[in-house]
């Protein structure tokens, strides 16, 4: 499973975003115990604001989650997603002086005030899936707090043995839609009744034999590490590194196929530890697929 941090560490300044996080960010409001705020399921295609429905003909697709209070006829948004982009966590630099690879893999909440009814609607969703009490949202609030300060690194890939539903699952991903698929859950758990509509989200999926472990930064990149490990992952890496000019960027596109495809080999950083990957036949397939809303639990608050 995904390991959760006693807390956040500071981002590194090397680390810097071409689109600001959160520009608009503001603090979770404590709503009044008697309100009644209707919760939204937001989808669109990832950097929709740029390059429109493109990526969602792909199915790769980005969730959050709206608010609409009834006392103040305010709107809200909420949503997870990468510091510094997508790129920057699922491959790392390989910085000059630096034996190890450098990652800027963070993820967070953010929340602000508004939906923006055209992005989510043009391309995408933008659909009521239950209603809560104010109490509900502000308990849902300060869960929010605690997922985002021990959940805080961002991971693309699922991992799994193959194609069939019933595989098993090597690791599973931490990104947006596994932030709305919790926070729907913990709704449920305090007593949200959910409508009975079709959700589907996008995973992208390495397919791989039995992970075999390596081991961490420090026991493979530090004094007494292994040198050829760590020359073989910094290998793999570098065909992913950013900022290339187009005939580098099908010479590395070579190199990626003759590692994951010929070669089968895939080097996965997970839980800040690094994990081979024997890839399988069809290696990576980005699927759109229904995960149902949640029911109640059992044990739920009762809220």
């Amino acid at each position: 499973p995904h390991r959760r941090f006693d807390y956040r560490p500071k981002t590194d300044p090397y680390c810097q975003a071409r689109y600001t996080f959160c520009p608009t960010g503001s603090a979770i409001p404590v709503m009044k115990e008697e309100d009644v705020i209707e919760v939204y399921r937001l989808q669109a295609p990832v950097w929709e604001f740029k390059y429109g429905d493109l990526l969602g003909h792909l199915k790769i697709m980005h969730d959050a989650v709206g608010f609409k209070s009834s006392l103040t006829g305010k709107n809200y948004t909420m949503e997870w997603y990468e510091l510094f982009q997508l790129g920057n966590c699922t491959f790392p630099h390989l910085r000059p002086g630096m034996d190890a690879p450098f990652w800027c893999n963070q993820g967070a909440a953010c929340f602000f005030e508004g939906i923006d009814d055209a992005h989510w609607k043009e391309n995408g969703t933008l659909v009521l899936v239950t209603t809560i009490s104010g109490t509900m949202f502000n308990e849902m609030a300060k869960w929010v707090k605690y997922d985002n300060e021990t959940g805080i690194y961002y991971e693309t890939w699922t991992v799994q043995a193959s194609p069939d539903k019933q595989s098993v699952v090597w690791f599973d991903s931490y990104e947006c839609s596994k932030f709305i698929l919790r926070t729907y859950q913990k709704l449920a758990d305090l007593g949200a009744v959910f409508k009975k509509i079709q959700t589907n989200y996008t995973s992208i999926i390495l397919f791989s034999g039995e992970p075999i472990y390596l081991g961490n930064e420090t026991s493979i990149f530090g004094p007494l590490g292994n040198k050829t490990l760590a020359a073989a992952i910094r290998d793999f890496y570098y065909p992913f590194r950013p900022y290339q000019t187009v005939r580098e960027f099908f010479v590395d596109l070579l190199k990626i196929v003759d590692h994951v495809i010929l070669n089968h080999q895939f080097y996965l950083f997970y839980n800040l530890e690094y994990w081979f990957l024997p890839m399988k036949f069809p290696y990576v397939k980005i699927i759109y697929e229904e995960v149902p809303l949640p029911v109640r639990s059992k044990t739920s608050s009762g809220v």
